[in-house]
Order: structure tokens, then C-alpha cells, then sequence
């Protein structure tokens, strides 16, 4: 069973109402739409075959046309000949074809009544699936937006992550330790340092303060 009988029940449809009921709005749009677009091939291929009836009786009465001239004609010539009972004859053949394409003409009007309604019908159809069409792409933006949410979510309190962020404390400390070693590996090896020429020139004063005291005691004892 289809979630429509066909064509009115389509246009009368809400098909946010449908949608809102549903368990599953993506699978119910989808259908929605499939029921559409096939009722709308119906439709056209309807109305397609009423184009063609109407076509075969317009040349069906030009046909009928030619024939009511010649009976006329054939009326008129028996008449000329002083053949009343023949003329009458055309005459009665002659009606007939005025008949079939008086009848012909009145269905006609009621197939332009017809493909008038279809129509319409298309028209109203083509809305339908518009708005089908729209609310599906709305659905689809939503279902991944929402996917992408919780995909993010998943990421950002996940297991994964915890430990991800878990390697790139372990890769800091790494590093760390690769520069403590190579400042480690450059002590001793530069230049002398502030405090290491003032303490050298601490040590050369009383060097020079001993160096003088002890001439100072040879000069005495000499």
C-alpha cells in the first residue's frame, strides 16, 4: 500500500503532518517523494494519451467534412438529374457525417476540459514534490549536522582522545629531556662567567697580599 491513493489525496496531503508522525522522517520523505515523481509520470503519460485521442478525432473530422461535401455534392447532382429519391438518400448520409462529427467535436471539448484539470493537477503536483524535495534536503542538512555533533562530541570525551592527548604528554616529556641533556653536555665547555672573574681576581690579591708580606719579613731578617 502507498502513502497515497494517487493524485488528489497527493495534493490534499501535508506533508509536514506526514513527517512529523513519522518513526523515521528521512525513510518516509524518501517514499513520499518515489509515490511523487511516479504520479506524476502517470499524470503527464494520461494526459499525453488525451492529446493523442484528440488528435486522431481532429483528423477523424476532417475526414468526416470531406465525405458531407460529397454527399452534398452527390445530392445536388441528383437533384440536376431529376433524382429526388437519390438526392434524398445523400442527403440522409450526408447528415450522418454532420452527426458523427457534431459528436465528435463534443467530446473533444470534454477532453480539453479534461487536460485543462491534469493540468492543473501537474502543476500542483510539481509544487508538492518542491516542497518534498526542499523538506528532504533540510532533513538530510539536519541528520548531519547532528551526526557531526556527535562525532565531535565522541572526539572531544572519548576514549581516543584521552589517550591521543595522553602520547602527546609522554612526547613532551621526550623533549624535555632531549634538551636537558644537550644543555647538560654544553656545561664546562664556554667562555668564564661573571663570577668566575671575580673570583679570580679575589684569589690573585691575596696571592699578591702574601707574595708581599713575605718579602716584607726576608727584608727584615736580612
Amino acid at each position: 500500500m502507498g502513502i497515497f491513493s494517487r493524485t488528489r489525496d497527493i495534493i490534499a496531503a501535508n506533508v509536514t503532518d506526514l513527517l512529523d508522525k513519522a518513526e523515521d522522517p528521512a525513510k518516509m520523505i524518501r517514499m513520499i517523494i518515489l509515490e511523487m515523481e511516479e504520479t506524476l509520470v502517470e499524470v503527464r503519460a494520461s494526459a499525453a494519451r488525451t492529446i493523442a485521442d484528440q488528435k486522431e478525432m481532429r483528423r477523424h473530422i476532417t475526414k468526416l467534412e470531406k465525405l458531407q461535401d460529397s454527399w452534398t455534392e452527390k445530392a445536388e447532382l441528383a437533384l440536376s438529374k431529376d433524382r429526388e429519391d437519390l438526392a434524398k438518400a445523400a442527403l440522409v448520409e450526408r447528415q450522418k457525417a454532420v452527426d458523427m462529427i457534431e459528436q465528435l467535436n463534443a467530446e473533444i471539448v470534454v477532453l480539453d476540459d479534461a487536460l485543462r484539470a491534469s493540468e492543473a493537477d501537474i502543476a500542483k503536483l510539481q509544487n508538492k514534490l518542491r516542497e518534498a524535495r526542499t523538506r528532504q534536503n533540510a532533513i538530510q542538512t539536519r541528520m548531519e549536522s547532528a551526526n557531526n555533533r556527535t562525532k565531535l562530541r565522541e572526539m572531544y570525551a572519548g576514549s581516543k582522545t584521552a589517550e591521543a592527548f595522553s602520547r602527546f604528554d609522554v612526547l613532551e616529556r621526550r623533549a624535555d629531556l632531549a634538551e636537558g641533556r644537550a644543555e647538560a653536555a654544553g656545561m664546562g665547555q664556554g667562555g668564564k662567567s661573571l663570577e668566575d672573574e671575580i673570583a679570580e681576581l679575589r684569589q690573585s690579591d691575596k696571592i699578591d697580599a702574601e707574595l708581599a708580606a713575605l718579602k716584607a719579613r726576608l727584608n727584615r731578617e736580612g
